[in-house]
């Protein structure tokens, strides 16, 4: 189940950050509306892929994901944007990524 859930979280990790980097270039950067539209188009895919989580509690999926979230953030800035993250950057990742381990992948008791 964690292989399934890990390749869900990175690909709605795509889509979410690179449709709000597709809108912030299309608005910021002078872009014009197709990128807007894209990433708008992204970021409804992001919601659809993370629907398709194992778990079936949103509120759980959707604050591991929060900490997906800020790792592919960083990511996409090393990646696309030429970002240099600091070892704050880098601690700060890891622990998130900690979170995201115990929040969804800790084990339960069954209800």
């Amino acid at each position: 189940m964690t292989g399934r859930s890990t390749l869900l979280f990175a690909l709605a990790a795509l889509l979410e950050i690179g449709g709000a980097w597709l809108v912030w270039q299309g608005i910021r950067e002078s872009r014009g509306w197709l990128f807007v539209g894209l990433g708008v188009l992204s970021l409804g895919l992001y919601g659809v892929v993370a629907a398709f989580q194992p778990d079936a509690h949103f509120g759980r999926v959707l604050a591991a994901y929060g900490g997906v979230f800020i790792v592919g953030s960083l990511l996409w800035g090393v990646v696309v944007d030429g970002f240099r993250p600091d070892r704050y950057d880098v601690i700060g990742a890891l622990v998130c990524l900690a979170g995201v381990a115990l929040i969804m992948y800790a084990p339960r008791a069954a209800a």
